[in-house]
């Protein structure tokens, strides 16, 4: 089961449905099973803490990724930022659901277990972002 939570944020745009249509569908496309997720929406404060606590990092991030997956359940909680987004979409020039979407998909992404840490293993995980992407998002703002 797919859910989401939102820790001092609101996201007015946020559109439930595609996202838990496009994550199974994602995950299954991937040749795993759906387990839980969790999408928690939180603040640049809150995800700086939770880096320098989890994972001793002192800076901003978009995204951290708890994997909990077992087997072939896809499962884990995955924090975002919602002020790296929109600040994403501005550098970017892309729209802030196109942000949000490409993050989203990035979390899942790590919990089917693509990794981005060596140059080789990013390349990879910037084409199925684009993938993935273009699969859901191009159709989802033409309605």
């Amino acid at each position: 089961m797919i859910e989401f939570e939102f820790i001092d944020i609101e996201i007015p745009e946020f559109k439930p449905e595609f996202f838990v249509s496009s994550l199974s569908d994602l995950i299954v496309s991937e040749g795993f099973s759906e387990g839980d997720i969790t999408v928690v929406f939180v603040t640049d404060e809150y995800l700086l803490d939770m880096n320098k606590t989890h994972l001793d990092h002192d800076y901003y991030t978009d995204i951290i990724t708890f994997d909990y997956t077992e087997s072939n359940f896809i499962s884990g909680d995955l924090f975002i930022s919602y002020d790296r987004v929109l600040e994403n979409a501005r550098d970017f020039n892309v729209s802030s659901f196109n942000e949000l979407s490409r993050v989203v998909f990035h979390g899942v992404l790590h919990l089917c277990g693509y990794k981005d840490k060596s140059e080789e293993d990013e390349k990879l995980m910037r084409a199925k972002e684009a993938f993935y992407l273009e699969k859901y998002v191009s159709r989802e703002t033409l309605s």
